[in-house]
């Protein structure tokens, strides 16, 4: 399924287009905040078009910063999808780190790498968290610990919730849930048994599955923003937790569900010069 030269196509143009922005996304991380800021919202949304990739957004992104954005995870995709809309660090699991090139571009978007492992020394890692909210750096945190098929969000870990309890200048966090959701093939509603198409997940080969999905048409992806909470609204994060997972399950059967108006042409908008000052690099 899907055609082998548009596959070859999009993949070339995607890398040529990765290899020429590393080195001036190096630069910037290390001299320039608002560049290293602006650079991955840029290409993001550039692979999001070499890719044959439409986001359609519903809801409105928090502008608090930092915000802790929490979101289902089901696609490697993701992260550009996510990229393009939020200027934001993601936190990933430390085996990321040691990926062949997407292992790279995680550095140089200044992903925070956690250790899930629980014997593990986890010091280091809360204290960058706690520096990087302190900074003002928005978060983006997948609380599956790993993606799904895409056609339903799985149990959240509330150990990952940890760093909802911070506070910054004495302010309780603010945490965003989020819905993202894989819908349309060439405008055509993407069924239970085609949504995997784009989801990956379980023991699946990576370089198999971009190979084909290259190759298919384009998809509209659904990313739903919803009202924004701290942990004082709740007072646990297994509550706060809890209540993150139900809006994002709400957003998922609502969308899956064909309850959103089309919305053709729907681009993200650039962020602001100030929001490029508080945020992080995506």
């Amino acid at each position: 399924m899907g055609s082998p030269l548009l596959a070859t196509v999009r993949l070339s143009l995607y890398l040529l287009f990765t290899l020429a922005l590393m080195p001036a996304q190096w630069l910037a991380v290390r001299f320039s905040r608002r560049l290293a800021t602006a650079i991955p919202l840029f290409y993001h949304r550039v692979c999001l078009v070499i890719l044959g990739m439409r986001v359609e957004r519903h809801g409105e992104r928090s502008a608090a910063h930092p915000t802790l954005f929490v979101i289902n995870h089901c696609s490697y995709l993701d992260i550009a999808v996510l990229g393009s809309l939020i200027g934001g660090s993601f936190i990933a699991k430390a085996e990321v780190a040691a990926w062949p090139l997407f292992g790279w571009l995680a550095r140089l978007q200044r992903t925070v790498f956690v250790n899930r492992q629980r014997r593990t020394d986890t010091t280091g890692q809360r204290d960058e968290i706690a520096r990087r909210l302190e900074e003002g750096d928005n978060l983006i945190l997948f609380p599956e610990g790993t993606s799904s098929d895409g056609n339903r969000v799985l149990p959240f870990k509330t150990a990952l919730f940890s760093v909802a309890e911070r506070r910054v200048a004495g302010e309780p966090l603010t945490i965003q849930p989020v819905t993202i959701a894989y819908v349309r093939l060439d405008g055509i509603p993407l069924g239970h048994g085609l949504r995997p198409f784009y989801a990956w997940y379980g023991d699946m080969d990576l370089g198999r599955h971009l190979w084909q999905l290259a190759g298919l048409g384009d998809c509209t992806v659904s990313v739903e923003f919803h009202a924004p909470v701290t942990i004082d609204d709740f007072g646990s994060r297994k509550a706060l937790a809890a209540h993150c997972r139900q809006m994002i399950v709400e957003g998922m059967d609502r969308t899956l569900a064909g309850r959103w108006p089309a919305k053709a042409g729907d681009v993200p908008k650039p962020e602001s010069p100030g929001d490029a000052d508080h945020a992080a690099a995506a």
